[in-house]
C-alpha cells in the first residue's frame, strides 16, 4: 500500500475515532419554496434560487429575478457582495454582474479578453473590482479587473481538479480530488491548509472549522479539537445547507428549514 493512501486511511480513521459527540438542532422556522435550487442566503438574509434557468431573490415578500436565455445554466453564483451578485455561466464561459435589484451590470465573457484563449472552471468575487478565475488552459488561478477589463495570473501551474470551491475577497480556496484543502491569496500564494474527510456537500466555515454532508449525514468538524460532531434532528434527504451566525438553513422538499446550533 502506498504511503498517501496509508496516511489517508489513518486520517480517517483518526478523525471519525474522536467523534463521540452529537449537537442537536433546534427547529425554528420553515417555509414552502418554489425552487429546483437552493443557491444560497447572503449577509442580508436574501435568499437566493433558481428554477427553469431563472435566478430568483427573496426578502420577505418581495421577489425578484433574472434571466438570461442565451447563456442558459448557472453553475454558481458569488453572493459576499449584495451589491454585486457574480453569476457563472460555465457553459458560455461567462460571468454576469448583477446589482441588489439582479439588474444586470455587466457581462463578461473571458474567451474575448485582450484576445486571451482563458476558459474558466472557477469564479468568484475578490477585493479591488476585480474577479478569481482559473484557466483551465494556463493551469493557474488569476484576478480579471472588471472596471479596465484587463487581467493577470498570479499562481504557479496546477491541475485544478476542484473537488469544492469557495472565496473571499482576499483569499481563493479549494478542495482537490485527493481531499487536500489550499487556499491561495492575493499575491498568489498557495499554501496546503489541511487534509479532509470525504464529502458529498461541503461549508469552510474558517481554517479551523467545517461543515459537511456524507450520505445524508451532516457533521460539523472542528480541527482544533479534533472532534466530529453529528448534527441531529434534520432531516436526512437535503440537497444544500449553510450554517452562519448559529443558524443552520437546509433546502429539502422545497422547503428552507432553519435550525438553531449551538456548538460545544
Amino acid at each position: 500500500m502506498k504511503p498517501f493512501y496509508q496516511l489517508h486511511i489513518l486520517f480517517f480513521f483518526l478523525v471519525f475515532y474522536c467523534q463521540g459527540q452529537i449537537t442537536k438542532a433546534n427547529l425554528l422556522s420553515s417555509e414552502p419554496i418554489s425552487a429546483s435550487r437552493f443557491l444560497g442566503i447572503d449577509v442580508l438574509s436574501n435568499q437566493y434560487f433558481e428554477e427553469n434557468d431563472i435566478l430568483y431573490k427573496k426578502n420577505g415578500d418581495q421577489i425578484w429575478q433574472y434571466k438570461n436565455v442565451i447563456l442558459g445554466e448557472i453553475l454558481k453564483i458569488d453572493i459576499i457582495n449584495p451589491l454585486k451578485i457574480a453569476v457563472f455561466f460555465e457553459g458560455f464561459n461567462s460571468v454576469v454582474l448583477l446589482d441588489s435589484q439582479l439588474n444586470e451590470i455587466q457581462q463578461i465573457s473571458f474567451s474575448n479578453i485582450n484576445k486571451a484563449s482563458i476558459i474558466t472552471s472557477a469564479v468568484g468575487i475578490a477585493a479591488q473590482n476585480k474577479l478569481w478565475f482559473y484557466d483551465i488552459i494556463a493551469q493557474k488561478i488569476g484576478l480579471f479587473n472588471y472596471l479596465n477589463e484587463d487581467f493577470k495570473y498570479i499562481s504557479t501551474p496546477f491541475p485544478g481538479n476542484f473537488k469544492h470551491y469557495e472565496s473571499d475577497f482576499n483569499n481563493f480556496q479549494w478542495i482537490d480530488n485527493n481531499l487536500n484543502w489550499y487556499s491561495c491569496n492575493l499575491f498568489g500564494e498557495i499554501k496546503l491548509i489541511r487534509q479532509v474527510p470525504d464529502f458529498d456537500k461541503i461549508q469552510i466555515i474558517n481554517n479551523d472549522l467545517i461543515l459537511f454532508s456524507k450520505r445524508e449525514h451532516l457533521y460539523f468538524l472542528d480541527f482544533k479539537s479534533n472532534k466530529t460532531l453529528e448534527v441531529q434532528n434534520v432531516n436526512k434527504s437535503f440537497e444544500f445547507f449553510i450554517y452562519k451566525d448559529q443558524i443552520l438553513s437546509i433546502f429539502t422538499n422545497r422547503q428552507i428549514k432553519n435550525y438553531k446550533i449551538l456548538l460545544p
